[in-house]
């Protein structure tokens, strides 16, 4: 696949498929080595549409954690797949990893929703996590690669110092 940025050509974009001039969708086998070839695709599309290094670094990181969970929950009795999706829209970048699992729950078998998806929230300018209608689960984040794009809560997001700094005392998990 080959993204177009005017006339120029890079590898993420055949022209418009399916009505996707600049974006990137591939399925994996949920499978461990899948994860690397998931997160190495993303990372390189947020590089190829114009995200700073701290942005690339932080999208690679919430590809390792989403494809992890895809791979570690959504198939517990049976080999599925792994559908990644990466398009440009407004200014953003916006990824979506989505499964036909099981969905997501937090259950006596699993260790919680985990602080994945924590990390996940911090990494990002926005996300979401939504039950798919087919079954499976579809999490959606948003990275603003324009400086007017940022969030509404004037918040320094979508990098890894922004996932360093101390939890925002507004945030509970209890209440």
């Amino acid at each position: 696949m080959r993204l177009t940025h005017g006339s120029q050509v890079s590898k993420f974009s055949s022209g418009v498929r399916d009505g996707c001039a600049s974006c990137l969708r591939e399925s994996y086998p949920a499978v461990d080595c899948s994860v690397a070839e998931g997160r190495r695709a993303l990372a390189d599309f947020a590089a190829e549409a114009g995200a700073s290094e701290e942005q690339v670094d932080a999208v690679r990181s919430v590809a390792s954690e989403a494809l992890t969970n895809v791979v570690r929950y959504a198939y517990p009795a049976r080999i599925g797949h792994i559908h990644v999706t990466a398009r440009l829209a407004g200014g953003e970048l916006w990824v979506l990893i989505a499964d036909n699992g099981c969905g997501l729950h937090a259950g006596s078998e699993s260790d919680g929703l985990g602080l994945g998806l924590a990390l996940i929230s911090q990494l990002t300018d926005g996300f979401s996590v939504v039950e798919r209608s087919s079954g499976g689960t579809e999490l959606r984040m948003r990275f603003c690669l324009t400086a007017g794009c940022g969030s509404r809560d004037g918040q320094d997001r979508g990098s890894a110092a922004a996932a360093k700094r101390p939890a925002s005392p507004r945030f509970s998990t209890t209440t």
